[in-house]
């Protein structure tokens, strides 16, 4: 059996890609943008933290990351960052 820990993982994992399946448009699939875009995938996840964090406190400008990030709480930017750091540039 599986323990509600191990579940309660899961589900935070699932939570996250839903969260970054929304990045895609800009960020491309797995975090691996077009020409012209950030690519999230594979970067350090304290500098991402860090640029999420400063687009949602309007301290990085931008044109949409500033409304965009206002939309989750610090941990959910923190999980993100933790997610696309984790995967494959």
């Amino acid at each position: 059996a599986v323990s509600a820990w191990a579940q309660a993982q899961a589900g935070d994992a699932a939570q996250v890609r839903s969260w970054a399946a929304g990045c895609a448009g800009c960020h491309g699939t797995h975090g691996v943008a077009e020409e012209g875009m950030a690519s999230l995938a594979g970067q350090a996840r304290e500098e991402l933290a860090r640029k999420l964090l400063d687009f949602k406190g309007g301290r990085r400008p931008a044109t949409l990351m500033h409304q965009l990030s206002k939309g989750y709480s610090d941990d959910q930017l923190q999980q993100l960052a933790a997610y696309f750091s984790a995967l494959k540039p």
